[in-house]
């Protein structure tokens, strides 16, 4: 098993900047991926940027690209992080932070959520 807490929310103007940061723990040596994923109100959740373990390969959704960044905190650290600059209202939503376990596709843990809300 593999735990995920979150931090970092909160609200913020439009154009502003909110780092959000997730800490993995339990079978840590069986991530092979971390990533961030957005729930708008009334949507599906979607990706927002990947990191393939131990953390050059990144990946971002094109809405974010050249805003957002997502870094391991150092090669010894399980906990990623989200940087998000210049935000826009449609980014607000509740973030989650997931792990995709070695020798499977999908990500299967699941971290609780944080609400993210950028005001016009």
């Amino acid at each position: 098993q593999i735990q995920l807490v979150e931090s970092g929310g909160g609200l913020v103007q439009a154009g502003g900047s909110l780092r959000l940061s997730c800490t993995a723990s339990g079978r840590t040596e069986f991530i092979s991926a971390m990533g961030w994923f957005r729930q708008a109100p009334g949507t599906e959740r979607g990706v927002v940027a990947t990191l393939l373990w131990p953390g050059r390969h990144k990946s971002y959704a094109d809405s974010v690209k050249g805003r957002f960044t997502i870094a391991r905190e150092n090669i010894r650290a399980n906990t990623v992080h989200l940087q998000m600059s210049n935000l826009k209202p449609e980014d607000t939503g509740v973030y989650y932070c997931a792990v995709r376990r070695v020798g499977v596709d999908d990500y299967q843990y699941w971290g609780q959520g944080t609400q993210v809300t950028v005001s016009a």
